[in-house]
């Protein structure tokens, strides 16, 4: 065993070593990190048993839990944050149990053997700032057409026109045909003559108004004198806040999931 007052190491801990330092982790409120053969048991919404197998399991400080195979990003099994954790001796299995109160969900966890053992604190206060691409302020703006302006109301998105593709395409409150082009930068004079063509094009085909929009978070002085020149407008988009939305969007979508017990299915 390797230790230090932020890290404590076992490889090839035995059951009972492993019991004391995982309940001494979860009191401290310790991350942990196990390597071992184990097998998953969930009763909740729905129930479920993950066969044994060589998995990664993650304990963090605020109670979430999770089961990862060697390969893939998502885990296999999970609990959320706010969990009661406990671990015990059970014949010659270490058993970690995982219980959410509300709804009451249960995870629990025998492990057969256990390789590598590993508990710490860590220090994070870091913000964490998230930056759109430019297809997620995409996304956002057809989530929330109002990042645009009041009334829009988007048809279709990445829209064959002959110069190339329409980033978003709708009508505003009076009816009337908006392109909408997006860039995730500063947009420059080509990003507005690229708009202009959009534009020229539809009026052409359609035989109607048709407005040209260029959302983006910044626009250079050059940009905005084409931009007044040819008749089109300027939407200053955050990237930052489209990141939000789609976080915000996503976070509902999960909420509605678990609100509906019959379309709630775990692995």
């Amino acid at each position: 065993m390797d230790s230090d007052d932020r890290a404590i190491i076992c490889k090839d801990p035995d059951i009972d070593e492993t019991v004391n330092r995982l309940n001494e982790a979860f009191n401290e409120k310790r991350s942990v990190i196990i390597v071992g053969s184990c097998w998953v048991n969930y009763h909740g919404r729905a129930s479920s048993r993950l066969e044994p197998g060589e998995r990664i399991v993650i304990v963090k400080e605020d109670g979430a839990v999770l089961v990862h195979r060697s390969r893939g990003y998502e885990p296999v099994n999970w609990q959320p944050p706010g969990c009661i954790l406990q671990a015990y001796k059970d014949g010659d299995n270490l058993v970690i149990k995982a219980i959410k109160r509300v709804p009451r969900e249960t995870i629990i966890i025998f492990f057969d053997r256990i390789y590598f053992l590993l508990t710490f604190r860590l220090v994070d206060e870091g913000e964490f700032s998230l930056y759109a691409s430019e297809e997620e302020m995409q996304r956002a703006i057809l989530m929330e057409p109002s990042l645009i302006e009041d009334g829009f109301k988007p048809i279709d998105y990445e829209r064959r026109v002959k110069p190339g593709f329409v980033d978003v395409y709708g009508v505003d409150r009076s009816g009337r045909i908006v392109v909408v082009e997006i860039k995730r930068r500063t947009a420059g004079r080509e990003a507005v003559l690229q708009l202009a063509r959009y534009v020229e094009t539809l009026r052409r085909s359609l035989n109607r108004e048709v407005r040209g929009i260029l959302a983006a978070p910044e626009i250079s002085k050059d940009a905005r004198h084409a931009l007044i020149s040819l008749g089109l407008d300027f939407r200053k988009i955050d990237p930052k806040k489209c990141s939000e939305i789609l976080r915000s969007k996503e976070e509902k979508k999960i909420s509605d999931f678990f609100q509906n017990p019959r379309s709630a299915q775990r692995s």
